[in-house]
């Protein structure tokens, strides 16, 4: 079995005053191992994008521990320390029309890390580098003279890509990268994410709305409902043998594509219930968790 690569464990991320907090992430664990996708999907405003954001240390925890590679990160203090982390751990960013610097061109935005970590001084060797990062996304090395403004959506999130592979990451957090795109091009890049995972030995964790997207391209899938994640499992299970509510309701959602079972799809509604201390997560099959109390999980099963 592969070893994990990460290890989120009580992850609590809340925001607002200390009377009146906003539980935007709310104790949740699991574990990412090398070489898998793990997709997280859930509706705008559960905390997909707050736990990618917490565990790259764009936001300090409120509580819980983030263990990369069997290092503790609220033990990472020193620069240096968290230099060589993020070397380790990128993100491609949700919208690729504002995580792109307008004023630089798009060899500067990738070459940004190398000026921050002193890699590749040599400008030779430098301009080599840019132009193989270019051509590994799919884009020609002219395209590293041009700014942001010049290029279309699909290619400035392959330009997100290639920023994140710069450093040679072992871990990507890909945060709804194909959600501001159009269809044709969210299949590209995924199919492109897909091809770099296998030739780079990547490991991702995926954030998503589009559940047949999320399908196509993880191992396993995390279902996050109101800063929780509700059910965790093998991707084909979630998808066809889904158990808590929330997760039935999500999946009944997604549109079909013959006319006929469109036609007929029924939407399941899910009535939210206020959590209790009695809630835990379950295991309720090999490698497929539902967090719910032991009443509710045997009325779902």
């Amino acid at each position: 079995m592969p070893s994990k690569i990460l290890e989120v464990k009580n992850l609590k991320q809340y925001f607002g005053t200390k009377k009146q907090p906003i539980k935007a992430v709310d104790g949740i664990s699991f574990d990412v191992y090398e070489g898998e996708t793990l997709g997280l999907v859930g509706e705008s405003g559960c905390g997909k994008s707050t736990t990618g954001r917490s565990i790259i240390r764009l936001y300090d925890i409120t509580e819980g521990d983030i263990i990369f590679k069997g290092k503790n990160l609220n033990d990472v203090q020193s620069k240096k320390e968290l230099k060589q982390f993020k070397r380790e751990m990128q993100m491609i960013f949700q919208d690729p029309y504002a995580s792109l610097n307008p004023r630089m061109t798009a060899g500067e935005v990738i070459s940004e890390a190398f000026d921050i970590h002193g890699l590749y001084k040599n400008k030779a060797e430098r301009r080599e580098k840019i132009a193989s990062l270019l051509e590994a996304v799919g884009l020609n090395r002219e395209h590293a003279n041009r700014y942001a403004h010049e290029f279309s959506g699909g290619q400035r999130q392959r330009i997100g890509i290639a920023r994140a592979l710069s450093l040679n990451p072992s871990f990507i957090i890909a945060d709804e990268p194909i959600s501001a795109l159009d269809v044709s091009i969210q299949a590209q890049v995924v199919n492109l994410l897909k091809q770099l995972q296998k030739e780079l030995k990547l490991t991702y964790l995926f954030i998503a709305h589009d559940l047949s997207m999320v399908k196509y391209i993880s191992d396993r899938i995390a279902v996050m409902y109101r800063g929780k994640i509700v059910e965790l499992g093998p991707a084909d299970e979630i998808y066809h043998q889904p158990i808590h509510p929330y997760t039935k309701s999500l999946l009944s959602a997604v549109p079909q594509p013959n006319p006929l079972l469109e036609r007929r799809r029924q939407r399941i509604p899910y009535e939210h219930e206020e959590t209790t201390a009695t809630e835990t997560m379950v295991e309720v099959r090999p490698g497929h968790f539902v967090y719910g109390s032991a009443e509710q999980i045997k009325k779902w099963c």
